[in-house]
């Protein structure tokens, strides 16, 4: 009786290990010529095209690439890079989950054998990515509150919005257009507040802000889904002549922008920094070096009505 018992359990575990391989995905890369490629959310579309392009890269280069979105979830990202450890990753190219919460995992990763190359956010040590390649943030904040100041005629309240407060990107942003716009006393900021990059968040918040704030000169964001949601909020207040700036240079703002909405948008160019980091993963592998420094910053460039034509997804066309 025991034996039958013990071959009928054996025989139900074989089917059930049959039924899952037989009900599970496909097989995810892994192995030595696979890239990991990690990043926020695919719903924000600066997000979806640095993962994008850094796939395109990886497989023009002969790789495999392992996708995955970690959510801005610090935790959710962890795991994440364990899986990619697990597999025996080449490299992982990773838009980070908060530049102080992402530093054990990134070291991790690196005690592990995976060198890490950061885009678009860096984290707050150095000496633990192999390289962070970031878009010139402060450079790319000035020439936005430039255009801010130019089209508001240097005077009138306005309101700004801020993105993750755990995102360095969003602290060296707000150093920048305040490094220009308050140089000029007619501007008077009426309120300062964090909508966390999102666009629902922002519509809400402006909402909220413009029933004390109907005679606002412009509104200056620190993303671009977030001055597309203030958009919204004034257009649907009766406000849409206000002065809207975002960041990034995404396709709605370009789209908003040439539609006369938005005023302008400051490129930061997503699809060349994931391409980047493929690249120097690639030379590191070959070589044990990228050749450049770890902390590389790129230059962001000003979007207006005049040249929005000049732009396509994250990029020069």
């Amino acid at each position: 009786m025991r034996h039958l018992v013990s071959r009928l359990a054996a025989a139900i575990a074989a089917v059930a290990a049959a039924g899952a391989i037989a009900c599970s995905s496909q097989p995810q890369p892994s192995g030595p010529k696979t890239i990991a490629i990690i990043t926020p959310s695919h719903d924000n579309p600066f997000f979806k095209a640095e993962a994008a392009a850094a796939t395109a890269r990886a497989r023009e280069l002969g790789y495999d690439a392992l996708v995955n979105s970690h959510d801005d979830d610090a935790l959710k990202q962890d795991q994440l890079i364990d899986v990619a450890i697990a597999r025996h990753v080449a490299a992982l190219v990773l838009d980070n989950a908060g530049a102080d919460a992402s530093i054990a995992a990134v070291r991790k990763a690196k005690d592990a054998g995976v060198p890490v190359f950061l885009i678009d956010r860096e984290i707050n040590a150095t000496g633990v990515a192999t390289a962070q390649i970031v878009a010139n943030n402060y450079q790319g904040a000035t020439l936005g509150a430039e255009e801010f100041v130019r089209q508001t005629g240097e005077k009138g309240d306005y309101i700004e919005l801020v993105g993750k407060e755990s995102d360095t990107n969003a602290g060296i942003r707000s150093q920048g257009f305040h490094e220009v716009i308050d140089r000029y006393p007619g501007l008077r900021m009426a309120a300062r507040q964090s909508a966390n990059w999102s666009q629902s968040e922002a519509f809400q918040k402006m909402e909220t802000l413009i029933q004390g704030n109907r005679s606002i000169k412009g509104v200056i964001a620190g993303n671009d889904t977030m001055a597309l949601g203030a958009m919204a909020a004034l257009k649907a207040a009766g406000l849409a002549s206000v002065i809207v700036v975002g960041f990034d240079g995404s396709p709605d703002a370009i789209a908003s922008i040439k539609a006369g909405e938005m005023k302008a948008t400051v490129l930061q160019p997503a699809a060349a920094m994931a391409r980047a980091a493929v690249d120097q993963a690639h030379q590191f592998m070959s070589t044990k070096s990228t050749g450049k420094p770890e902390k590389q910053a790129i230059e962001c460039e000003l979007v207006t009505k005049t040249n929005a034509d000049q732009f396509g997804v994250f990029a020069r066309k």
